[in-house]
C-alpha cells in the first residue's frame, strides 16, 4: 500500500495538516490534522510502498514504545487513513 497521491502534510501554526490536492480529492467537510507520531510515521512513507511492519518501525524506532503497542497504535491509524482516503493498496 502506500499514501495516495494528491495528499500533503504541512505545519501550520504548530499543527500538522493534511491539506489535499487535485480534484479527486476536493470534497473534504473538515480539516485532518496529525499529532506528532502519526506525522512522522507519514514523512518516512509517503512516497514509497509500504506494510503495518514499516509503519510499526517507524514508531518503535522513534519512541520508547513496545511493538505490541505501537503495532494496536499503527492499525487504527492505518485504518483511520484507509477511511478518509489517504492510502491506496
Amino acid at each position: 500500500m502506500k499514501i495516495k497521491e494528491g495528499f500533503e502534510l504541512r505545519s501550520i501554526c504548530g499543527e500538522n495538516i493534511i491539506i489535499a490536492h487535485g480534484k479527486q480529492n476536493i470534497n473534504f467537510t473538515k480539516v485532518i490534522s496529525l499529532n506528532e507520531s502519526a506525522a512522522d510515521v507519514w514523512n518516512a512513507l509517503v512516497g514509497k510502498e509500504f506494510t503495518l511492519d514499516d509503519m510499526v518501525k517507524v514508531i518503535t524506532d522513534t519512541y520508547e514504545i513496545d511493538e505490541a503497542t505501537a503495532k494496536a497504535d499503527c492499525e487504527k491509524l492505518l485504518s483511520d487513513w484507509t477511511e478518509v482516503g489517504f492510502v491506496e493498496e
